[in-house]
């Protein structure tokens, strides 16, 4: 809603208002409910009166949407959501830290991008009835929804008012209705998103798994971030159709065979399957698992910035970074790929982050999952300010991954960062990282980094100097999903 010629306001795949109106055409396939031209839906295959036998199938917003229709209406009977969201508090303003409390750094560059064009559809659609138009705030979403916005966009975040700002947002994502979801659910996420990343997905699967709704996971490789219209060989390529004759389509096929043709000898496949880019036969590139690796490897911050195996190696030392009032790193600029333009290299200024690099890998190390990372930070300054009011007066930092190969050059692995906003500087913190699926060459080096900025989020207020110390009794640790040690 609120898109095309609907003339409807955003609301963000709100259940009780996007849901509520799918709902409504179920009751027209059902042929409880007719068009406004009078007109009945025929030749629906039902499974009992005002039953219709339903499937739904779409990405991003059209992935949102089933879960809020099969949550008010279970009368759905598969779903297959795709690169889509989990809880837009943390995909619009994420904080990758494990205490939530405070909110995160703005993901201005993707939230600004979907308001613009929700606010241009008066534009684009002229013939839209301007009575639907919202007069007391932004011209096409409701409310709420541009309250959230303007909050986020005006940089403050005070600690009274944090937690409505980010319930709105909540109320409307999976996460606060996936208990009400019954249907079976194959969820595909893309490996290359900084919008709505592999968390989101891994946290959908995570609930309804454990409430016993039918659920199986693909990972695969392309999402909104750059490849979206442009899938690898022998990907799903939604603009060609190809679901005969790739893995994802196979699957989702298979799904619906199972689900809506009640086919019982359908066999729908592993519970998780990812994509490898590095395999070269499009016949070969997913390998599959019973449940997304556990972390199973541990490196430490050594205080001579090298990322070592063994606690006994960490060398005592300490080292210090600052911000600049401007960014000063760049991972994306995030609306670059899907416009066709192209993006700078991603990049760190020295003075303004620390890395932590391994020696070369004497194999090669495939990393599935979601990283994490326990770090203590000391920042003076920080810690004078961060208990008042304003919650913007916590230190913000971005954690990340890249990988070194022999030449020198880097690459920051699928452009993504954690954005996290330090619950509290005088004591330790986890940070989990976004799922990857990634390998590092035999050869190559791992480096761990955080930065002090992100040009595509917003960042701290003030000058907040950063300083790490390591010890081989008290030190930063780095946990990784390696598969096939």
């Amino acid at each position: 809603l609120g898109f095309g010629k609907s003339g409807c306001l955003v609301s963000l795949d709100d259940p009780r208002i996007d849901g509520a109106a799918a709902s409504g055409l179920v009751d027209f396939l059902a042929g409880t409910r007719a068009a406004d031209d009078g007109t009945k839906a025929d030749y629906v295959t039902k499974d009992g009166k005002g039953d219709p036998r339903v499937g739904m199938i779409g990405g991003s917003y059209g992935g949102a949407i089933q879960l809020a229709t099969a949550a008010v209406d279970h009368r759905v009977d598969a779903l297959v959501p795709m690169i889509t969201w989990n809880d837009l508090a943390y995909s619009l303003d994420p904080n990758n830290a494990a205490d939530r409390s405070v909110p995160g750094a703005f993901k201005w560059q993707w939230t600004n991008g979907f308001y613009l064009i929700g606010e241009g559809q008066p534009l684009l659609e002229p013939s839209l009835d301007p009575s639907r138009i919202n007069k007391l705030t932004c011209l096409h979403f409701v409310t709420d929804a541009c309250e959230t916005i303007r909050t986020l966009n005006s940089g403050r975040y005070p600690s009274d008012k944090a937690g409505p700002m980010l319930d709105y947002a909540r109320s409307v994502s999976p996460v606060s209705y996936l208990k009400q979801v019954k249907a079976p659910t194959l969820l595909v996420q893309g490996q290359s998103d900084s919008l709505f990343n592999l968390n989101e997905a891994q946290a959908t699967y995570g609930t309804l798994k454990a409430q016993g709704t039918t659920t199986k996971m693909i990972w695969q490789s392309w999402g909104h971030s750059g490849g979206l219209t442009d899938p690898a060989s022998g990907e799903l390529n939604l603009a060609q159709g190809n679901l005969e004759t790739s893995y994802v389509g196979k699957r989702i096929l298979a799904w619906f065979d199972r689900y809506l043709q009640h086919r019982k000898d359908v066999d729908t496949g592993p519970a998780f399957a990812y994509y490898r880019d590095w395999i070269t036969d499009p016949g070969q590139t997913y390998a599959t698992a019973q449940s997304v690796p556990a972390l199973s490897r541990k490196l430490y911050l050594s205080g001579d910035g090298k990322l070592v195996d063994n606690r006994s190696k960490v060398a005592r030392g300490s080292r210090a970074y600052r911000n600049w009032l401007i960014p000063t790193s760049h991972s994306e600029s995030s609306l670059a790929g899907l416009i066709g333009l192209p993006d700078p290299a991603p990049r760190d200024t020295a003075g303004t982050y620390l890395g932590w690099t391994s020696e070369p890998l004497t194999r090669t190390t495939d990393v599935v999952g979601s990283p994490k990372a326990t770090l203590k930070v000391l920042s003076p300054r920080t810690e004078r300010v961060q208990n008042s009011d304003d919650a913007a007066d916590k230190l913000v930092l971005f954690a990340k991954l890249y990988d070194i190969a022999p030449d020198g050059s880097k690459t920051l692995v699928h452009r993504l960062v954690a954005p996290v906003r330090v619950p509290d500087v005088t004591r330790s913190f986890t940070v989990s990282l976004p799922g990857i699926v990634h390998r590092y060459e035999k050869g190559h080096r791992l480096q761990f980094v955080i930065a002090a900025s992100d040009d595509a989020y917003g960042g701290n207020k003030g000058i907040k100097p950063v300083t790490v110390t390591s010890a081989p009794e008290d030190t930063g640790v780095l946990e990784l999903p390696v598969v096939g040690q």
